[in-house]
């Protein structure tokens, strides 16, 4: 399925689809610059709570890099342009697993969010008010398997549901309901019986229906 350069594919009032911007970039390359205005925020974001403030600039530039390079491959049926972004920022966040594993092990030991730093239990703890989990969501996070923390990160950080991260990452939605149910079930070991990501997991559930 191709979209006709003449016919939009609205998001919202007055604004286009993000496969209509990538379509027509094809032929003006200059109109790739609205997924960027649309969706570099929130690509920044994921980043800097997966690898730190300091790699998210970088990475973010890379993701939209690569992401303008392979253009003419996009499946032009697929409106929404979140899942093949965030997808290319998880492939390109894999090449530093080490780093991350790393960070998640600095903010354990880290009783208080870091100023000026996203922490990294901030929406779980705003939804349980339990502060007291920070540290120990962030060592539970670093001994998951990378598969399984690229997942339910999908999930709790970059509000994907169930369909979108198995695009994301390129597996069948069985795969994701699978690894999310592996990777809660250890969050839950890990944190005395409580799951900081549950009210996400039932969010993307709802999604993918």
């Amino acid at each position: 399925m191709t979209v006709d350069p003449g016919v939009p594919l609205p998001l919202g009032q007055g604004e286009q689809s993000d496969a209509w911007s990538i379509e027509r970039s094809r032929d003006e390359p200059e109109q790739f610059a609205a997924l960027f205005d649309r969706h570099a925020d929130s690509v920044h974001r994921y980043a800097a709570r997966r690898l730190g403030p300091e790699a998210a600039e970088d990475l973010m530039a890379d993701t939209f890099t690569t992401a303008f390079k392979e253009r003419h491959r996009y499946d032009l049926a697929r409106a929404d342009a979140r899942p093949w972004l965030f997808g290319i920022a998880t492939n390109l966040i894999g090449r530093h697993r080490r780093a991350e594993a790393r960070r998640f092990k600095a903010l354990a030991r880290v009783p208080e969010p870091v100023p000026h730093e996203e922490p990294v239990a901030d929406r779980a703890v705003a939804r349980v008010g339990a502060e007291r989990m920070r540290g120990e969501l962030a060592a539970a996070l670093a001994r998951l398997p990378a598969r399984h923390r690229d997942v339910v990160l999908l999930v709790a950080w970059a509000d994907l549901g169930y369909e979108e991260v198995a695009h994301a990452l390129g597996v069948p939605v069985g795969t994701v309901r699978s690894r999310l149910h592996r990777a809660r079930r250890t969050l839950r070991e890990a944190l005395g019986g409580s799951d900081p990501t549950a009210f996400q997991e039932v969010h993307a559930h709802e999604r993918a229906r």
